[in-house]
């Protein structure tokens, strides 16, 4: 029989035995700590498109994309949102409700003072331009023809669709405040509808939605002509929450910035009128900052007001 001195031996073993595994199971179960945000499993990630076309129109366009990203994603998901138009996208855009976002590219360098930092943008520069179009049976000539006539936009802070011509019009002799009456319509779409319909004598867009609305409505093309063209200035941009982990952003920016290297990609950047998007930077819209410095000096101002 064992002893009471060989007794004690054995349960001071088993004691100094379970004080390890705990801390073996400390040491394994513990929680980690990182500098870095760790992306969550099973968590979604909202993408917000600014209002480029009605709601319908861009879930058809930008769903496939989402769809492809979240495809090759690990534990976590994008979910594609819309909004109603300018005003609803803005306010979520600068209360950090989109945790990545594809704005125009005033929206871009405004974004971030709210907490955003851009990674990206769409190709294609020489397509970020304004243009006018009006009825070919309008009699238009001259922009100073547009005196005393109305002129249809997407929205107050579309920058190609409707700052880049109002600047157009400033400076070739259009005071836009007093010569003419500004309609903002909400959409691309509806922008482009006004002059059809002749709700308005001129409007407003940029030319992808102009080439994919045609494209659909070739009648409108029969009726409606490309007037005047802007300059261009960099194209719409991607921005990301900085509190969005960097390991999530290397993987979407992986998967997007090489759309443009297989069939499958290339169809789904077709849909967008697009040849790719390509990495950028703060610094990349420089040249935007300059142009709305100069618009709000000598035309108008661009602060946000509910529409």
């Amino acid at each position: 029989m064992m002893n009471l001195k060989n007794m004690n031996i054995v349960f001071l073993l088993f004691i100094i035995f379970l004080s390890a595994c705990k801390d073996k199971e400390a040491v394994e179960y513990g929680p980690l700590y990182s500098s870095e945000p760790q992306i969550q499993k099973n968590k979604v990630y909202i993408f917000g498109i600014h209002p480029l076309h009605n709601p319908k129109r861009l879930f058809e366009v930008y769903q496939p994309m989402v769809d492809y990203i979240n495809e090759r994603l690990d534990g976590s998901e994008l979910r594609l949102e819309a909004s109603r138009n300018y005003a609803a996208y803005d306010k979520k855009l600068f209360s950090g409700h989109f945790h990545f976002s594809l704005p125009n590219p005033y929206q871009t360098v405004t974004s971030t003072q709210y907490g955003y930092k851009i990674f990206g943008k769409m190709g294609d520069d020489e397509n970020f331009r304004g243009i006018i179009l009006v009825r070919k049976d309008s009699g238009i000539e001259h922009v100073k023809d547009l005196k005393g006539k109305t002129v249809s936009y997407p929205a107050p802070t579309a920058l190609a669709a409707t700052m880049m011509p109002q600047w157009y019009m400033h400076i070739n002799g259009i005071d836009i405040n007093k010569d003419i009456k500004n309609s903002y319509v909400g959409s691309q779409e509806s922008s482009i509808m006004n002059v059809y319909l002749g709700k308005s004598s001129a409007a407003s867009t940029w030319p992808p939605p102009w080439r994919a609305f045609i494209k659909k409505r070739p009648e409108v093309a029969d009726k409606v002509m490309i007037k005047w063209e802007t300059t261009s200035l960099p194209n719409n941009g991607l921005v990301v929450r900085k509190d969005v982990p960097k390991t999530l952003i290397d993987q979407v920016s992986k998967i997007i910035f090489s759309l443009h290297t297989h069939p499958e990609g290339r169809k789904i950047l077709s849909a967008m009128e697009l040849s790719k998007y390509k990495a950028a930077e703060d610094s990349t819209y420089d040249s935007v900052r300059e142009f709305l410095k100069n618009f709000e000096e000598q035309v108008r101002s661009i602060r946000l007001k509910d529409e």
